[in-house]
């Protein structure tokens, strides 16, 4: 039995037929209103369910037979599984959380002892250096460290310590609203 040739990679190409454009071939052409296309695999058919068999999705629509999951509007609530209890109501619940709390972005005395004797150091003067984090936040100073010149703070609040070492470096303090 005579073996078949084959030339190229893909076995033999049979006489009259087209030759699929290589891709030097292809970026030659110049492109013109009339040959624009959009690149392939960029524009993709919708799947149309329930349009008869010869389409792969007809009759239940790749839904499956029977149940729950094959009727119209069924949609699962977050968290459901199946009836079985969910897994945020099979864990403990720990502690409490005060929905009335504030959290503040603290500032100790120390970190302000960069600031020169006399100026005022409000909370938008911390914000601009880098103190805090979170704009939104409120600033708490707290006594950490000893102040060493006498300033002006401006702050949300202020702990009891920071209180008394600002005033014994002969600053003041000004809680603001």
């Amino acid at each position: 039995m005579a073996k078949k040739s084959s030339s190229g990679p893909r076995g033999g190409s049979k006489r009259g037929q087209h030759k699929p454009a290589t891709p030097a071939a292809k970026a030659r052409r110049s492109f013109t209103l009339a040959n624009l296309h959009p690149p392939v695999g960029s524009r993709k058919k919708k799947v149309r369910v329930g349009r008869g068999m010869g389409s792969k999705l007809g009759k239940t629509s790749g839904s499956g037979d029977k149940g729950q999951k094959s009727r119209r509007g069924y949609s699962r609530r977050r968290g459901f599984e199946g009836g079985q209890m969910p897994l945020h109501r099979r864990m403990p619940k720990r502690g409490f959380h005060n929905p009335f709390g504030v959290s503040y972005s603290v500032v100790n005395l120390e970190e302000l002892n960069v600031f020169p004797a006399g100026e005022t150091v409000t909370p938008e003067l911390l914000r601009a250096h880098g103190f805090v984090r979170r704009a939104s936040d409120p600033i708490k100073v707290l006594g950490d460290g000893e102040l060493t010149s006498k300033l002006a703070i401006h702050a949300h609040a202020f702990s009891a310590s920071a209180k008394e070492k600002i005033t014994k470096a002969g600053g003041t303090f000004e809680v603001v609203a």
